[in-house]
């Protein structure tokens, strides 16, 4: 037998064992090391600790265990509460004017954590109890919250991203200044929906009441000063030197933990407890992005030793079908795997496989980068599975599951309207790190 066809046994071990619930990490390893000696004999223990080695030594990689610290300190700050409070005041006598605050209010979190969990979790707490007491819509309300949540997928600084940039040999830089428009396009439509259907029928979010917008100009001014200027700062220096070239992702992110430490201290939510907390989910979080991703470079070096990779590339481009397809194709086979599977396994270990694909079809890996990643983010709001409506239902559990997943529903069609868009207007993507970069 072929190593090419051992490589396609290999392959089809791993999906059978993933869907069995075996962990990820210890499956490419085993598999690996297996599937390795069958083709390269003992060399593939070196290879197994070469592998190893050279991913925790990228220093690229560096920034997903800072940014995810970032993201850990200011869920502490209180600053979207602040920032959410004095929107709800500023907009209340505007009907969907809670819609309009949870948006803007996730897109900036979105900016400053780069965290799904944490913020549906942040929003969550900020904006559904204030919507349920003002008479929202349940199923519109829960989609807002959960489509708003979902952009820390996408809007750098996106654990996601930094992750894609080393896998798929592209500049972390590059893919930020990418994603920047397609997330403002994406949270564009979500206002512009929210508002429409509020404009339809009023009944879905009514102005509040006027006890609750009884507070003096300066209340609101405070409020909104100290809710956006400071998470505006950060943002703009962390995401700023990255984007200008003064700092590498890594350098950037560090700096970024710096500010963020400095922005809860001065909002006086700094204790040891929150230091110790946001320490432990980020060792916790990085652990589980690094073994994967060791072991899936493991697994891939394998893979492509039997050359197999280039067998499945010059297979199906010899079938000459139009380079659209392959890449809806791809697109398709990922959105479908985001059910059971989060976008760890799928970046690094799915997409890999269709690389020499996407290379021989001279595809632009930063288009198709963003294209992934939001298709990656309408799975947080897709049933069956829409881990999304879980961390919401944590937080509401008055709400049943069967409105949350009705009112996801229309913007997950926005996530596709988005998809769809940047497919065909490659320039949604392309134009800003063209114009940063040349």
């Amino acid at each position: 037998m072929s190593l090419e066809i051992y490589g396609l046994i290999l392959l089809v071990g791993l999906f059978i064992f993933i869907c069995i619930g075996f962990p990820i990490s210890f499956t490419l390893i085993t598999l690996g090391a297996i599937f390795g000696y069958i083709g390269l004999g003992p060399k593939v223990f070196h290879l197994m600790t070469f592998s190893f080695w050279g991913t925790m030594m990228d220093t690229v990689l560096a920034a997903v265990a800072l940014f995810t610290f970032m993201g850990c300190v200011l869920e502490s700050a209180g600053l979207m509460e602040r920032l959410f409070h004095a929107l709800q005041l500023i907009s209340g006598r505007l009907r969907g004017s809670l819609y309009l605050g949870t948006i803007f209010s996730a897109t900036l979190f979105a900016a400053a954590t780069g965290i799904v969990g944490a913020s549906v979790t942040i929003i969550g707490l900020m904006s559904a109890p204030v919507m349920k007491k003002s008479g929202y819509d349940t199923g519109l309300s829960a989609g807002t919250i959960c489509a708003g949540g979902t952009l820390g997928i996408l809007i750098p600084p996106s654990v996601m991203l930094v992750v894609m940039g080393p896998v798929f040999q592209v500049s972390v830089a590059r893919l930020y200044a990418a994603a920047i428009v397609p997330g403002l396009m994406l949270a564009g439509l979500y206002i512009g929906y929210t508002m429409i259907r509020t404009m339809l029928n009023p009944q879905l979010g009514p102005p509040l009441s006027d006890e609750d917008l009884n507070v003096s100009r300066g209340y609101i001014a405070r409020e909104f000063f100290f809710g956006l200027v400071p998470p505006a700062v950060l943002i703009l220096v962390t995401l700023g030197s990255i984007l200008s070239g003064l700092a590498t992702p890594t350098e950037g992110a560090a700096l970024g933990c710096a500010g963020a430490v400095a922005v809860t201290a001065g909002n006086k939510r700094l204790t040891f407890k929150v230091l110790k907390d946001s320490a432990y989910r980020t060792a916790e979080t990085t652990s589980m992005v690094m073994i994967l991703l060791a072991a899936s470079t493991f697994m891939g070096a394998v893979f492509s030793s039997m050359g197999t990779p280039k067998f499945i590339a010059d297979t199906l481009l010899s079938w000459n079908l139009p380079p659209f397809i392959f890449i809806v194709g791809i697109l398709v086979a990922c959105f479908v795997l985001g059910w059971p599977l989060e976008w760890i396994p799928i970046v690094v270990i799915i997409v890999p496989i269709f690389l020499p694909v996407l290379q021989g079809l001279q595809t632009d890996m930063i288009w198709f980068s963003i294209v992934l990643a939001v298709t990656l983010q309408t799975c947080w709001l897709s049933p069956p599975v829409a881990l999304s409506a879980y961390y919401l239902k944590a937080i509401m559990p008055e709400w049943e599951l069967k409105d949350i997943y009705l009112g996801m529903m229309p913007f997950m069609g926005l996530q596709a309207l988005g998809v769809m868009l940047i497919c065909n207007f490659p320039q949604i993507a392309l134009w800003l790190p063209k114009f940063l970069f040349g």
